[in-house]
């Protein structure tokens, strides 16, 4: 179950700043796999904001390792959140692509799903913001043969979710490039050997909360 304020009632930290509802929406990497919660791009993101007095609550997550867009559909379908957050943020479909779906149904179903966090976002696609899905062919997990072949592929999912979001102004953010530094900066990488690392989640933040700022100016 996802705990809901009243619809007209917008919660305060004790200070009386107003404390934005975060919605995060994804796969093992929205859900951090492998790292603390607080390390959670999500949860460096709303630390980033703090420092700016723009003060966030725990973001609620409805994000699970291994979810398709069809996954993530599904849970929403289930769970039903509210449609009154502040900040909604997106980031699926690597696991899309490692199950070998098409990217036709791909652009069908993040289409769903990016219109389905405009409506939680309160009809305000300028507090909706996408991320690019990461490289992980950068990773140890994937073998050197296969490496050229899952980041031309990522590339391709990720030129159709930025041009859906684009095309529905919702802000685009590119972190692919960041994890693709991880080929020479093993840091970047969580014990796992797969997953990002709280340092690589940290560029992420870096690039999202910028944004985030400036949408709620």
């Amino acid at each position: 179950m996802i705990n809901r304020s009243p619809a007209n009632t917008t919660p305060h930290d004790s200070t009386g700043l107003t404390r934005l509802k975060y919605l995060a929406l994804g796969d093992s990497y929205t859900i951090g796999q492998s790292v603390q919660e607080s390390e959670r791009f999500s949860a460096q993101t709303a630390r980033q904001l703090a420092s700016h007095n723009i003060t966030v609550q725990t973001p609620v997550y409805i994000a699970t390792t291994g979810w398709t867009t069809a996954n993530l559909i599904d849970a929403i379908n289930t769970q039903n959140p509210s449609k009154n957050f502040d900040i909604v943020t997106l980031l699926v479909g690597v696991n899309d692509q490692y199950q070998h779906m098409d990217t036709a149904g791909y652009r069908t179903r993040f289409t769903t799903l990016l219109n389905a966090s405009i409506a939680f976002a309160a009809n305000r696609p300028s507090r909706v913001f996408v991320l690019s899905i990461p490289d992980y062919s950068a990773t140890p997990y994937v073998p050197e043969l296969d490496k050229a072949r899952v980041s031309q592929q990522i590339d391709q999912f990720n030129a159709i979710n930025k041009q859906i979001a684009l095309a529905s102004n919702v802000a685009y953010i590119d972190i692919t490039p960041a994890s693709r530094q991880a080929t020479t900066d093993p840091a970047l990488v969580a014990n796992d050997g797969l997953h990002p690392s709280g340092k690589q989640y940290a560029k992420w933040s870096e690039l999202l909360a910028p944004v985030i700022k400036n949408a709620l100016k």
